[in-house]
């Protein structure tokens, strides 16, 4: 029923895809929740093929207004390179997102223009630091 709720607010959370050139080319997937936004870097980017597991490295949240952020961070800055966005929409979750991240389960529908469809972040249980998640599109 959380679905609900985002649409009788009339609010949806926003989500964008950062394509950041930096040391490496990576992609940045970040979700807005509670008052941030929610951040990973997926060095081989999302993907619409369900068939497609994606590391997902979660990183310190950033601050919502960076979801608008194009431009270059300058060199010697902390990730450092051009930064565009790639994808953006609204989601909806699919059960408790704060309960799913401490669980390390999360599952949501992506509205963008290039990601669309139901998605999960599910976060690698052993020999890891607890910062690595498989992103990937569910079948339907």
């Amino acid at each position: 029923m959380r679905i609900l709720r985002y649409h009788l607010k009339g609010y949806m959370p926003r989500f964008v895809v950062h394509e950041h050139h930096a040391t490496r080319l990576h992609w940045d997937f970040r979700l807005e929740y509670a008052g941030v936004l929610k951040s990973w870097a997926v060095p081989k980017g999302p993907s619409m093929d369900p068939a497609d597991r994606r590391l997902a490295i979660q990183v310190e949240d950033h601050a919502l207004a960076y979801g608008n952020f194009e431009g270059v961070i300058p060199v010697g800055e902390y990730g450092a390179g051009e930064v565009s966005i790639w994808d953006q929409g609204t989601y909806e979750p699919l059960g408790d997102l704060g309960e799913g991240l401490q669980r390390g389960n999360i599952a949501f529908v992506l509205h963008g223009s290039r990601l669309t469809g139901e998605f999960a972040l599910v976060r690698f249980r052993k020999g890891t630091r607890g910062n690595e998640w498989l992103m990937f599109r569910k079948q339907g």
